[in-house]
């Protein structure tokens, strides 16, 4: 059963290099720095161009959100704004949820994304209560996927020509994580 206390606890997730953190303004600056980056853009697929004052007003609003979960990727030493993810759209009566993670360009390659990705889905799974989590990814983006498998996500379909971008279209995979299996993956 779902917990619909748990989108509105916004906890503190620890691992063993990160911690997720709850969205804030004092993000703002970091979060609209990776999305001026565009490689970020294009793994993203992200056409909107956020300013700074938007993205502002977003970070420090992600608090009161109910419906959803905002969190920063933070280096555990250091602190530093390593990225962002999301758990939304939680259809409560069939107990999933949407995932998306975005990662700034110097957390790539170091394991961060899996870490962050499997603290979350726990997160959903046990305490919020979901029994699927879903996120999209584009073919282009390898190394996301490779990530997204190693967290127990599968493919289940594909979304023909459903992004266009620099002019040409390109497809989108959908792919799910099941509570209870391939979160032990390494």
């Amino acid at each position: 059963m779902i917990d619909p206390t748990a989108l509105s606890e916004k906890p503190v997730l620890t691992g063993e290099r990160i911690r997720l953190v709850q969205l804030t303004r004092r993000h703002a600056d970091a979060f609209h720095a990776t999305f001026l980056d565009p490689e970020t853009r294009r793994l993203t697929g992200t056409h909107r161009d956020w300013t700074l004052p938007e993205l502002q007003e977003w970070c420090a609003a992600a608090a009161g959100r109910p419906d959803r979960l905002d969190l920063v990727i933070e280096d555990r030493e250091t602190g530093g704004y390593l990225g962002e993810l999301a758990l939304s759209q939680i259809d409560k009566d069939n107990a999933h949820g949407t995932f998306r993670i975005s990662l700034a360009d110097d957390a790539t390659g170091r394991g961060i994304g899996p870490e962050a990705i499997r603290l979350l889905l726990a997160y959903a799974f046990d305490r919020v209560g979901l029994h699927r989590v879903e996120l999209e990814v584009f073919p282009f983006n390898p190394r996301a996927r490779r990530a997204y498998e190693k967290c127990g996500f599968e493919v289940e379909g594909r979304l023909r020509e459903a992004l266009y971008w620099d002019g040409e279209w390109h497809d989108v995979l959908i792919m799910a994580a099941l509570s209870g299996s391939g979160r032990e993956r390494a």
